[in-house]
């Protein structure tokens, strides 16, 4: 399937002898991609991960991977929605540690894997929808609202078993949930087949529905999308009831893989996500991007995480490595958009020169 970047606007071609051969490091060389630079930088810390470390080609070795950043990558998914809308979405780390404690409370009850998994789910769609609400109903800032939420919900998983974990692994209804994070069919993980679906389902919903377009659109432009008869209001909404069913997703295989609910939010994760999502090419300011890039983003990280690993290096020096990440992204991807914006004005330009063909 193609990826849903496709579905964004591209920029226009320049005029016959408008457009040059770009320096190397120009501005404008950084707009020919978005992929470009984190492929060619995975390539080249595979690589050497391959050279150095003996193991890390190894199956047994792709599989840790996957299953470390199966979460990663959920999360980011749910992310890439509310970044291409124009917004950030701070709580998801902390609303999926509580919908963690609320699953594992679940089993530890007695519940059945039907309803203790709609409970996750619906716990993570019902916070997301409140954020959404908040957002687009009461006009308050995304930052306020997605930052309050985080106090919330980390506080929330504190105090619903007072700071206590809850272990599922000896819950009967947690067994189909256990074989899920570490079963596979032949050599392929079910885990990452689960990914891929979901990957799948998100990337189609943005590049083939109405929702997906007019999402680009608000996050373009609001109030052009706004005119243009576009629901602005539901939408948004939507996008945040997606983030926080995203969260009751990756509830769930934090659990599978802890086999029990903990109460504490890893402080890397949110880091993490919006490294992930911003690595993969869509713009911090809205309306371009997709989950093809984040998926690849979720990879470069989940290779360095596990570089460092077999590398033998501290986990303490994890958070500096994924911050400065972000921060590059964050960087490359404003020099990108000057140089996509630099490539439109030589177009327009040209045009205006040429005059109407005639």
């Amino acid at each position: 399937m193609s990826s849903p970047e496709d579905s964004t606007a591209s920029a226009p071609a320049p005029a016959k002898g408008a457009g040059r051969r770009p320096s190397l490091g120009s501005l404008e060389a950084l707009s020919l991609g978005r992929y470009a630079g984190v492929i060619v930088a995975l390539i080249l810390v595979a690589a050497a991960l391959t050279i150095t470390q003996s193991t890390f080609l190894t199956w047994a070795n792709m599989e840790n991977i996957i299953a470390a950043n199966s979460v990663i990558l959920i999360l980011a998914l749910g992310a890439t929605f509310v970044v291409i809308s124009g917004g950030i979405d701070l709580s998801t780390a902390s609303l999926m540690t509580a919908a963690s404690m609320m699953l594992a409370i679940a089993f530890k009850s007695g519940w059945g894997l039907v309803p203790s998994v709609a409970l996750a789910l619906a716990f993570g769609a019902a916070a997301g929808l409140g954020n959404g609400l908040l957002i687009a109903k009461g006009k308050i800032s995304f930052l306020a609202v997605t930052l309050g939420a985080l106090s919330i919900w980390s506080s929330f998983a504190l105090v619903v078993q007072e700071g206590q974990t809850v272990s599922v692994f000896s819950a009967k209804a947690f067994n189909p949930i256990h074989e899920l994070v570490t079963n596979s069919i032949g050599p392929i993980p079910l885990l990452l087949i689960f990914d891929i679906a979901l990957l799948l389902i998100a990337g189609g919903v943005l590049r083939y529905t109405t929702f997906g377009r007019s999402l680009f659109a608000i996050g373009s432009n609001e109030e052009a999308a706004r005119l243009s008869g576009i629901n602005v209001t539901r939408v948004l909404i939507l996008v945040y009831t997606i983030a926080g069913l995203a969260a009751g997703l990756a509830c769930i295989v934090s659990v599978g893989r802890l086999t029990a609910g903990s109460p504490t939010v890893d402080s890397n994760l949110l880091l993490t996500v919006l490294a992930a999502v911003l690595i993969g090419g869509t713009s911090f300011t809205g309306g371009l991007g997709g989950v093809a890039g984040t998926a690849i983003g979720v990879i470069f990280l989940g290779v360095v995480e596990n570089g460092l690993t077999l590398s033998n290096v501290s986990s303490f020096w994890q958070g500096i490595v994924s911050g400065s990440i972000l921060i590059i992204a964050v960087g490359f991807g404003v020099l990108r958009e000057r140089g996509w914006s630099i490539r439109r004005a030589r177009g327009a330009n040209a045009a205006v020169t040429e005059g109407p063909v005639r």
